[in-house]
């Protein structure tokens, strides 16, 4: 068997590559950060700095003395965890049904799982608008998460197919003659047996709904119930002129949260996209 080496040039280009990709990934972030410390004289300077000459604070209390950021985000919170867990909790099942009946009605449905994901919000928004409004939940939190799970659905069910053909079917085989039944097989063998795919899938759909901004400006009107995203667009005022330093300040603790959860369980998101990559 022959072993095939990486000679050093080539070793070499491949780590600068993937230094300038780290570079062009983390520069927005790093920007943000110095702009959220700069005072307003730094911040108009003809010659920016990428460290603040005189940091401050100033910047964070203006931005909570201008808008209700503490309300939006306990908002965005609850909106984000519902869809998450709600998401996660049926797409499992579905999960399991389209992974093991490779019938060609399971495979028309993962056809259009991933199909749908290219439709623009635009394209749902209306029917979606429609059916929250029959059933009174416009402008409300309550509301959104429903539409989040909607539209967080299908890739949380795209993640989870590949999850599930990786757990080997003879363990379900040893469960069925056991006695144990669809249902208790899929809570007590084969959901342990996903737990980093779930944690991988729940995080990339709390993300997604953390991060959304047209929904949340469609269907909410009144400020206590705006998101984290919606409220950070008023600090443009009417003429477009952005209140820099506030701004980026907001934006920088509205990241804060994605970072920390990703952070605390990266070694789960690790661990299931490698389960969702095996194929037993």
């Amino acid at each position: 068997m022959s072993v095939f080496r990486t000679s050093r040039p080539a070793r070499a280009g491949q780590y600068v590559a993937l230094l300038a990709y780290l570079v062009f990934l983390a520069f927005p972030f790093l920007w943000l950060v110095s702009t959220a410390f700069k005072p307003p004289r730094e911040l108009g300077s003809l010659h920016p700095t990428w460290i603040p000459k005189d940091p401050t604070l100033a910047n964070f209390r203006q931005a909570f003395d201008e808008q209700p950021l503490l309300g939006a985000a306990l908002n965005s919170l609850v909106a984000a965890l519902g869809a998450a867990v709600i998401a996660v909790v049926i797409a499992t099942p579905m999960a399991y049904v389209m992974a093991r009946r490779r019938a060609l009605l399971s495979k028309a449905a993962t056809g259009w799982v991933v199909v749908s994901q290219a439709f623009p919000f635009v394209l749902v928004i209306i029917p979606l608008f429609l059916v929250l409004k029959n059933l009174r939940l416009i402008n409300s939190v309550p509301g959104l998460i429903m539409v989040y799970v909607v539209w967080t659905l299908p890739f949380a069910l795209w993640m989870l197919i590949g999850y599930v053909r990786a757990v080997p079917a003879e363990l379900e085989e040893a469960a069925a003659v056991d006695g144990a039944g669809k249902l208790r097989t899929l809570v007590s063998v084969i959901a342990p047996l996903l737990a980093p795919g779930l944690v991988a899938t729940a995080l990339f759909a709390f993300i997604s709904a953390w991060n959304e901004f047209f929904f949340a400006l469609v269907l909410l009107k009144t400020p206590e119930k705006q998101t984290l995203p919606v409220v950070l667009t008023h600090f443009i005022g009417a003429e477009g002129v952005a209140d820099l330093g506030p701004l980026a300040a907001a934006a920088f603790l509205a990241t804060l949260p994605s970072l920390v959860v990703f952070a605390l369980i990266q070694k789960r998101i690790t661990g299931g996209m490698l389960a969702g990559a095996v194929k037993s």
